[in-house]
């Protein structure tokens, strides 16, 4: 009896202590609601869990979050809340906001960075230079990267951009019997992943040829991790352990794919060896110079340029594809420069990319409708005042090109792709387009990436028509980054007749 009434007791103990619990984080709630309340926004789905119950659903049908906070922000402002649990978020489209958060050095990236330190218990992009919130030792880190983006060594990477464009071309050329139906997403990510590889860290991965290579799933699973982990109870779902497990051994596998490559090339630089002068190489100088050499932040390095360098511009590059077999008129245009550019050449000089004037404004303007990366945050620890709005400080402030890109305040006709925005006389948008972020934070790679995509699509645009193929939705998936959920599935036919021919001759 003494011991079922010392049990008894320990149950109504923690009982208690498990209610007291429980009013206090009702009460730390309402104090969030009373802190918070006045900024507007909609009406909170519950009181518990806001407005989160409504975009774990969206989640769940693959329906892109941005699409109704665009929707709250015409019907409630340029400034919104957005509840969840405890957690508020203050979301803006406020240009002058965009330009005070992002262009100025003092303010931070905010905690949701801290959660892509690890996934699952996984180090996942640790300290790199999207995650790192410390601003002086991101400031650090960015020194001793900045000599491998520099326009002298970009220039030197023509090279290896020909190189496996061209084995994109010869793959599609199979393809191209106009009744094959190509998913131009996976070939772009897979010639992508060849580009960032071998420029990047001096590797082969050969995955336009080995379907079974694991790294483009691998990297499509932590990205999708990245998005299911905005669910708190995540962890807790019994139907998502086996995805948790595969996320987790999707990041084993790039963390020990770059030790591997990394510990390679310390052994070659050691040795004096013929070593190639890429990325990675000017990384690991640049570090030993500061005596910065730690093993793990290096991984993270890895990592983090590892998937940018590959996701992002597979993305760009078939929402570009997607609109401009949508816009014959646009297509015929840009066909007919890189015809004057660049005729029948097969290797493209960096010279020449200077000129593809129009294929620079098709470039900027998919990522005014379809920035792979569509958004950044800050962390607010002082009051401020957006848009004649009081924000308390301690709160996180979104910021969002995508949305920006689609309000008519910013871009007439915002739903219409039109290259001509960003011809060199047309006003320039006024800190509300910023695919690449803006400021000191912006980055490092786009000057990169956006020669990479000029000289895969001028190649394309060389030698094929393409069309989609019917029944194809358009619509826009979330995998911590954005890209065409169908795929871009179209079918190609060589440009026999073209201009490009005709010029040869």
């Amino acid at each position: 009896m003494e011991l079922w009434g010392l049990i008894c007791w320990v149950f109504l103990l923690f009982l208690t202590l498990a209610v007291i619990g429980f009013l206090m984080y009702c009460g730390y709630i309402h104090y969030q609601h009373m802190k918070y309340d006045h900024v507007p926004g909609p009406p909170r789905d519950s009181f518990f869990f806001g407005h989160s119950s409504r975009i774990l659903k969206m989640m769940k049908k693959d329906q892109l979050i941005y699409d109704l906070y665009l929707d709250w922000f015409e019907t409630y402002g340029p400034v919104i809340r957005v509840n969840a649990l405890h957690i508020v978020t203050i979301l803006t489209v406020s240009p002058e906001s965009v330009k005070e958060f992002l262009m100025s050095p003092k303010y931070k990236k905010d905690w949701y960075y801290d959660r892509l330190f690890s996934l699952f218990g996984v180090r996942f992009m640790g300290k790199g230079l999207l995650t790192n919130r410390d601003n002086d030792h991101w400031h650090k880190q960015r020194r001793i990267m900045d000599p491998a983006f520099s326009r002298t060594y970009l220039i030197g990477l023509m090279g290896p951009f020909n190189e496996k464009a061209e084995e994109l071309m010869e793959a599609l050329a199979e393809k191209a019997d106009g009744d094959c139906h190509v998913g131009m997403h996976n070939m772009l990510s897979r010639v992508t992943l060849n580009v960032i590889s071998k420029v990047a860290f001096g590797m082969e991965m050969n995955a336009l040829e080995d379907d079974q290579t694991p790294f483009p799933r691998a990297i499509s699973l932590v990205m999708r991790a990245m998005v299911e982990m905005r669910n708190p109870f995540l962890r807790y779902s019994w139907e998502k352990q086996a995805f948790i497990r595969d996320a987790k051994e999707s990041i084993k596998l790039l963390r020990k794919t770059g030790r591997e490559c990394i510990e390679r090339r310390k052994r070659e630089i050691q040795d004096e060896v013929d070593i190639p002068v890429d990325i990675l190489t000017q990384i690991l100088k640049g570090a030993a110079l500061e005596g910065d050499c730690d093993m793990e932040e290096l991984l993270d390095h890895f990592v983090t340029f590892f998937i940018a360098g590959q996701e992002t511009t597979a993305n760009q590059l078939s929402f570009v594809i997607m609109e401009l077999a949508r816009n014959p008129a646009i297509l015929e245009k840009v066909q007919a420069e890189v015809d004057e550019v660049i005729g029948a050449k097969r290797d493209i000089e960096y010279e020449d990319l200077g000129k593809l004037r129009y294929l620079s404004q098709v470039l900027k303007e998919s990522l005014r409708l379809y920035p792979p990366g569509p958004g950044t945050t800050r962390a607010l620890e002082e009051e401020t005042i957006i848009e004649g709005v009081r924000i308390p400080p301690n709160v996180t402030l979104m910021f969002n090109t995508y949305i920006m890109g689609r309000m008519e305040q910013f871009f007439p006709d915002p739903l219409v792709f039109n290259p001509d925005r960003f011809q060199p006389d047309a006003p320039k948008p006024y800190y509300s387009y910023f695919p690449f972020s803006l400021g000191p934070r912006s980055c490092i790679g786009q000057v990169f990436a956006q020669m990479e995509a000029k000289v895969v699509l001028a190649k394309l645009l060389q030698r094929f028509q393409f069309e989609l193929v019917e029944g194809q939705s358009f619509r826009i998936l979330d995998t911590g980054t954005l890209r065409p959920m169908d795929g871009v599935i179209c079918r190609l036919t060589p440009r026999t007749n073209s201009g490009r021919a005709k010029k040869a001759d």
